[in-house]
């Protein structure tokens, strides 16, 4: 900038009777003005400054968080409940919350000397809504944008996701890949609004695996070659052989994952790996599960295929992510092994991913096929069944996730569907066990229970179609015992 005075660093003002000549930065003057001015912004940082850079994330206004001030405990009355489990909703019961925990699950009748009452106006009150398979960093921004932007973009994007997220009354969400570590730790902090986050950090993948997403020119890398962009973010990290495997995953652990994802076949999104593709040896797939057992936690795969299915279970894997192209076989397995399955509704509707190759069309319909068969072997052989959305690269579809939980209803009735969706996932989630963040029940309404509460219009006994319009149908959401969102 141009001086008026000649000075050499551009200063057209004057310090009291004396001109500014040549450059006076360094000038008492000067240094007590700068002492001045950084003590001023130190204070406003604190006062004001963090709740003006979290202003994007502030809540709407009839949607605000209530303070912790008032200590008492919070009874609702006059409501009918669902608490988790699965079973009919039941009528003459109240719910008691002492800061964070249900207290306790009352008759209508009872008093609670001191405690606030929040009448629920006849509603249901059932447990915060759980999704086992999300991607917090990845969901609601498209792979364009994540593969172009800078980092902290991508995590702007996914702290407004996740206030969306909680305001379509899922209060926990199990991460299934992505650097959502600091993410997690704003959470909890409150410094924004959102879920609670079971981290699984960076997908493990091998070379030319389903975390792969390098381009052919990258190939091929160097034994000391740098990290690919999706690596150095903390998408995904690959691994080759036992040693590799045991490191990233210890990486992972140490970052703060609460369990692990490893990538043990191909998928419909991918632009090299088939989907018929069985990724990882069975010894570096055990690798993983040991250092993860070591850490008294768990790996989960992403796999469609029956022998990748049955490689991981052999392994020790503890929840198959996807798997709709099992056979009866690998179903009976995982039901004798005690191993989880965490099914999506890849059903090829409007709720899904569109793909102008014809290929992955192809692939899409072969896994919407099988999800039907899923469905179907998962409820006759008794496989413990976890529900997810895997909405990923796709923000036009984080507003369906409720309604992708709804529409499941061709398949299992309302409350065992509503059942699976809060108390069965709340059993997943402590999979984790000593890595769990968030210990203690989540999903149910029982005494001891996390104060992650819902009240909506609506009647589970019927259907769930009231999840799939949150803003219309959630009147209050509830998080340990935080409300986030009141319309009653």
């Amino acid at each position: 900038m141009a001086s008026n005075s000649g000075a050499s660093c551009g200063f057209p003002w004057r310090f009291g009777p004396i001109r500014a000549r040549g450059c006076v930065c360094s000038s008492p003057m000067c240094q007590r003005l700068h002492q001045r001015v950084t003590e001023d912004l130190s204070r406003r940082s604190f006062i004001g400054g963090v709740a003006a850079m979290l202003a994007p994330f502030a809540l709407p206004s009839g949607a605000m968080a209530t303070t912790a001030d008032d200590k008492r405990p919070l009874l609702l009355t006059n409501l009918r409940l669902f608490d988790g489990s699965g079973k009919s909703v039941r009528n003459g019961l109240q719910v008691l919350v002492q800061g964070q925990r249900i207290v306790d699950v009352l008759p209508a009748s009872a008093t609670v000397e001191g405690a606030r009452l929040l009448d629920c106006q006849g509603k249901l009150v059932m447990p915060g809504l759980i999704d086992v398979h999300w991607h917090t960093m990845l969901a609601g921004i498209s792979q364009m944008a994540a593969m172009s932007s800078d980092l902290g973009y991508l995590y702007l994007v996914a702290a407004q996701e996740a206030q969306r997220t909680l305001l379509r009354g899922f209060t926990a969400v199990r991460d299934a890949g992505g650097p959502s570590f600091a993410l997690k730790r704003a959470i909890d902090e409150g410094l924004v609004a959102g879920p609670r986050i079971y981290p699984s950090g960076a997908m493990i993948s091998q070379t030319s695996g389903h975390g792969d997403f390098r381009l052919r020119s990258d190939l091929p890398r160097a034994d000391n070659a740098p990290l690919s962009l999706v690596e150095s973010t903390g998408v995904a990290m690959i691994a080759d052989g036992e040693a590799q495997v045991l490191r990233r995953v210890r990486e992972q652990l140490m970052l703060g994952a609460t369990q692990i994802k490893m990538l043990a076949g191909g998928g419909v999104a991918s632009m090299y790996d088939p989907l018929d593709s069985t990724q990882f040896s069975e010894r570096e797939l055990r690798a993983g599960v040991e250092a993860a057992s070591d850490w008294n936690t768990y790996v989960m795969t992403h796999v469609y295929t029956p022998k990748g299915i049955q490689r991981s279970i052999r392994s020790g894997v503890k929840c198959i992510e996807h798997g709709q192209l099992a056979d009866e076989a690998s179903v009976r397995m995982m039901r004798d092994e005690g191993v989880w399955w965490s099914l999506q509704p890849f059903l090829q509707d409007e709720d899904s991913n569109v793909y102008p190759d014809p290929a992955r069309r192809a692939s899409q319909k072969q896994v919407a096929e099988g999800t039907v068969n899923a469905y179907a072997m998962a409820q006759k052989y008794g496989v413990k069944t976890g529900w997810g959305t895997d909405i990923l690269f796709n923000p036009q579809n984080t507003v369906t996730q409720g309604r992708q939980l709804a529409k499941l209803t061709r398949f299992y009735d309302p409350l065992t569907l509503l059942g699976q969706a809060t108390g069965t996932n709340g059993e997943l989630l402590a999979l984790s066990g000593e890595r769990n963040p968030y210990p203690g029940a989540l999903g149910r309404i029982t005494p001891g229970a996390w104060a992650d509460l819902l009240v909506a219009d609506g009647n589970p006994a019927d259907n769930l179609d009231f999840l799939a319009d949150p803003d219309k149908h959630l009147r209050l959401i509830m998080k340990g015992g935080q409300i986030h969102k009141n319309t009653l």
